[in-house]
């Protein structure tokens, strides 16, 4: 190898050993550990280079190095490919999410594994409304003069809304509604969906004007209004196992996670459900985050619906992280798609 893939080769092995012991790296722990066939000297050259270029740091006396974030981020860009979970891994994580019931079970399920997959701290956002398809509208009358609109979109996230109306319906009015609903609704995008539940009333017979209106009033509402945004969190106690790595900043995280906004604004910013991003250190905007690694990705039934990831400290095991995560998302995505 040439001389930059060998420093590269000695940030690889420091990066492995620091995550692996949490003790700076020496070289002659190097030459000991990885088969780079070359001697302690050479293996200290490069690590001077390494040092000049911001890629490690002597964080004391020791002859030993850490990486920095910056040596992290060059570590994390030159992983040639994402690192396949075993087979039985993939297995355990398919069976285990398989199992789950409804919605809520398969976010609960997926942060369980996340967690304890990467043993760092595991966050999944909700479905967002926004970023949804509409797949179906049921229409149920409770009484003759009530409705229930039954809202199901493509990401499996069920909304439901009550229309008081003032006026008797017959079995065939309801009927009517519901295929006018269905025709405006279904297939739709919840932006465009609510264009067109508007023009319903415009659309119907005469008798039901009335009705439609409420009915497409409410529908509005729920297609176009931004309910709070919700996140399942998992493994927070990860984050005490290796607190040493948070140094006198471990409260500061466990605050940005309990407030949610951060990491939904992060979680938010993922528009793609094959690629996983990485932020490292201080890349990550909020304060708060500085002394962690955020490892997000997309996912959804084709489209992104919302956001899922791990938050840990930047002395992790990136290829099993980011390989973890790619797949539990690439998972939640099948199963979503096929409810």
């Amino acid at each position: 190898m040439n001389a930059e893939e060998r420093r590269f080769a000695v940030l690889r092995a420091i990066v492995a050993d620091y995550v692996a012991t949490k003790e700076p790296v020496g070289s002659k722990m190097i030459v000991d550990r990885h088969n780079l066939g070359v001697s302690s000297a050479t293996i200290r050259n490069d690590m001077a280079v390494l040092e000049d270029e911001g890629l490690i740091a002597q964080p004391h006396t020791s002859a030993g190095r850490i990486p920095t974030d910056k040596g992290y981020r060059v570590f994390v860009d030159r992983l040639a490919q994402i690192k396949p979970l075993s087979a039985a891994e993939r297995r355990a994580v398919q069976s285990f999410l398989e199992g789950a019931v409804d919605l809520d079970d398969v976010l609960r399920r997926s942060v369980r594994l996340l967690a304890q997959l990467t043993r760092q701290v595991a966050v999944v956002q909700y479905p967002t409304l926004t970023r949804s398809t509409v797949r179906h509208c049921e229409v149920v009358a409770l009484t003759p003069a009530r409705l229930m609109l039954v809202l199901i979109t493509d990401s499996g996230r069920v909304d439901q809304r009550i229309v008081d109306l003032g006026e008797v319906l017959t079995d065939d009015d309801v009927a009517q509604i519901r295929t006018l609903v269905n025709k405006a609704l279904t297939g739709r995008q919840l932006a465009a969906a609510s264009a067109e539940v508007a023009e319903l009333p415009n659309q119907c017979p005469p008798h039901l004007r009335k009705v439609l209106t409420s009915v497409s009033t409410v529908l509005i509402e729920t297609l176009v209004e931004h309910p709070e945004e919700r996140l399942v969190l998992g493994g927070t106690s990860n984050l005490t196992r290796s607190a040493s790595d948070f140094p006198g900043s471990l409260r500061q995280v466990l605050e940005a996670l309990e407030e949610q906004v951060v990491i939904l604004k992060l979680l938010a910013s993922v528009q793609d459900t094959g690629n996983v991003t990485v932020r490292i250190g201080e890349e990550n905007e909020a304060e708060d985050l500085r002394s962690t690694s955020v490892i997000s990705i997309g996912y959804g039934p084709g489209t992104v619906v919302g956001g899922m990831g791990v938050v840990g400290p930047t002395r992790m095991d990136y290829p099993g992280s980011i390989a973890a995560v790619h797949a539990v998302a690439r998972y939640v995505g099948e199963i979503l798609a096929g409810h």
